[in-house]
């Protein structure tokens, strides 16, 4: 519960700002796994555009929705969720028939096998203390054989400063140390929160909660991509892996 109470905080007053630094490269209406920038047109995780026409598709961790819009174009029914309301405003903002919904991913606000398909770029997973919870609230709410794709970052990251340049290419923490990183307030609240998993961790998650694990995708940095984010940039993408997508099935 302060992991996310901390992070609705967080999302709610930096939503701003992270919509005009980062909104030019997510577009309005693309599908980008990560800062590499992995666009589901090419990558396909979710199935063939084609396929998704009349799907419904859970988008968790939405943001400002660019994902669910790209969905909504190729004829998907898409819903967009969110921790943050102000972020969903900026999903307003830009526009869109599907619905908004404000919610924790731990409990969503879900019948039973509701969705065919659910994504999640960056969104909720990293933030959350008990990954499992939410990943088996996304199971229940797929009808058997759904999908559920989703992103954060490569845990290997874990180990190395967040930077973009030299300094953030030396080791100068265990990659084991399930430690999170903590941003606090002068009262000693958390005011932001990011949660570390191994991949074998997040394997094992995504098996707990009943998922069967099909593909973990390590986008490779593409030349194109010259654009730094946080500690993302091309120094480190041509080295090490920045992005883990992990590809489930409900069965």
């Amino acid at each position: 519960m302060e992991s996310a109470r901390a992070n609705r905080g967080w999302w709610d007053r930096n939503a701003d700002e992270y919509q005009v630094d980062h909104g030019t490269f997510l577009g309005d209406d693309r599908f980008v796994w990560g800062p590499e920038g992995l666009d589901e047109v090419e990558a396909e995780l979710l199935g063939p555009a084609e396929a998704l026409k009349g799907q419904d598709v859970l988008e968790i961790g939405a943001g400002a929705a660019q994902c669910a819009r790209w969905l909504a174009a190729q004829g998907a029914r898409p819903v967009a969720l969110d921790l943050s309301h102000r972020q969903l405003q900026h999903a307003l903002r830009i526009g869109g028939s599907f619905p908004l919904v404000c919610a924790d991913a731990a409990a969503l606000p879900f019948a039973d096998a509701s969705f065919d398909l659910a994504c999640s770029a960056y969104g909720a997973l990293p933030f959350v203390a008990d990954p499992v919870l939410v990943l088996r609230e996304v199971r229940r709410v797929l009808r058997p054989g759904g999908r559920f794709v989703f992103s954060v970052t490569h845990p290997i990251r874990w180990a190395f400063p967040d930077e973009p340049g030299p300094e953030g290419l030396s080791v100068s923490a265990s990659y084991f140390d399930r430690t999170p990183y903590v941003e606090q307030d002068e009262e000693g609240r958390a005011v932001y929160v990011e949660h570390h998993r191994t991949v074998g961790d997040r394997v094992r998650d995504v098996v707990a909660a009943g998922f069967r694990l099909v593909d973990l995708v390590e986008p490779e940095w593409p030349a194109w991509n010259t654009s730094e984010w946080g500690g993302w940039s091309p120094l480190r993408g041509n080295l090490i892996p920045g992005t883990a997508i992990f590809v489930c099935v409900r069965d």
